[in-house]
C-alpha cells in the first residue's frame, strides 16, 4: 500500500507537466494471490484532506491512532478484474525512527523508513486476511524519477536481530548510490558495509534484478508479487551474514519507465478521477 501527494507512476500526472502535485494524489493498494486486486485511482486536489495525523484521498484514509498506523481503504481495483476493495491494515511500528537518508548526492531524492520493524494486521476484501512482518517509509523528491536515475533497486529483509534494508540506485550520469542500514528493536540504527551485489532472475517483464547477498549466494523469488514492464515486486529469499531470509524486494528501471508508449498502457491501470465531495462531519 502507497500513498502518493505527486503520483510518480501516473501518466496524467505526468501529461499535466507535474506542475501541481496535490492535484494527483492517490492511495495505492495491491493484493497478490488468486484474489489479487490492484488499485491506483489518480484523484485531483478536492479528494486531498490532510491534517497532523491523517491523511485523506478520497474514500480512503491513513491515520495515526495512538501508537499505531491504520488505513482505511475503500477502492476500485483497474482491469482486469474490476471489484471495490475494502477493508483495514493496522500497522504496530516496533520503534519509530526520524532519520531521512539521501538518494542523490544533492538530496533532491530522500528516503526515510519511519518504522523499519513492525507488525501488521490486514483484513481486506475480497478475502485477504492475515497477520505478519510490515513496514512504513517515505520517499521524498523535488524532481521526476527518472530525471535522476535509470535504474534502483530496494530490499528489507528481517533478521534475528531486527531488519536490513538496501537501496541501491545507478545515477542518470552512470554514478553508483548505496545505502546500506541496519535497524535494531530498541530504536538504533547503523550503517553497515552490504555484501556484494548478487543477480537474480528476470522479472517476467525481463526487468533486470538484484540485490544483496552473501558471496555466491543466488538470491531466489519465493513469492511474486507485482510485475510491470519496467517494475517489479517479490518476496526473495537471500543470505546475510550466514542468515537465510526472506523480506520484500523491488527493481525500478527508470529507462523503460521513461518510455512515452508506456504511459497510454499505465493509465488503462491508473484511472483518473478529478472530483470528489467529502461528507460533512
Amino acid at each position: 500500500m502507497i500513498g502518493f501527494i505527486g503520483s510518480v507512476f501516473s501518466p496524467w500526472y505526468r501529461w499535466s507537466g507535474r506542475r501541481d502535485p496535490q492535484d494527483h494524489c492517490c492511495i495505492n493498494v495491491a493484493t497478490y494471490g488468486p484474489r489479487g486486486r490492484f488499485t491506483m485511482t489518480d484523484r485531483g486536489r478536492p479528494a486531498l484532506r490532510q491534517s497532523e495525523d491523517v491523511f485523506e484521498v478520497g474514500p480512503s484514509r491513513i491515520r495515526w491512532e495512538r501508537d499505531r498506523l491504520v488505513i482505511d481503504v475503500d477502492e476500485i481495483s483497474a482491469p482486469p478484474v474490476i471489484s471495490r476493495v475494502r477493508g483495514t491494515i493496522t500497522l504496530h511500528p516496533e520503534a519509530l525512527f526520524g532519520q531521512s537518508h539521501a538518494l542523490t548526492p544533492d538530496a533532491r531524492h530522500r528516503w526515510q523508513p519511519f518504522a523499519p520493524i513492525a507488525r501488521i494486521e490486514v483484513d481486506l476484501s475480497p478475502g485477504h486476511k492475515w497477520q505478519g512482518h510490515g513496514y512504513f517509509d517515505a520517499n521524498f523528491g523535488e524532481a521526476a524519477l527518472e530525471a535522476d536515475f535509470d535504474y534502483w533497486t530496494w530490499g528489507r529483509f528481517p533478521r534475528a536481530g531486527g531488519t536490513s534494508c538496501f537501496y541501491d540506485a545507478t545515477l542518470r550520469d552512470g554514478r553508483q548510490q548505496e545505502t546500506a542500514l541496519h535497524f535494531h528493536p530498541d530504536g538504533r540504527m547503523e550503517k553497515i558495509t552490504p555484501p556484494p551485489k548478487a543477480r537474480m532472475a528476470r522479472s517476467l517483464w525481463a526487468v533486470r534484478r538484484e540485490t544483496r547477498g552473501d558471496a555466491g549466494v543466488v538470491p531466489r523469488q519465493r513469492l511474486a508479487m507485482l510485475d510491470a514492464p519496467f517494475y517489479t515486486r517479490a518476496a526473495v529469499e537471500t543470505q546475510i551474514g550466514g542468515e537465510t531470509c526472506t523480506g520484500v524486494h523491488e527493481a525500478l528501471d527508470l529507462k523503460r519507465f521513461a518510455s512515452p508508449l508506456l504511459k497510454p498502457m499505465l493509465a488503462v491501470r491508473v484511472p483518473r478521477r478529478r472530483g470528489w465531495t467529502f461528507a460533512e462531519g
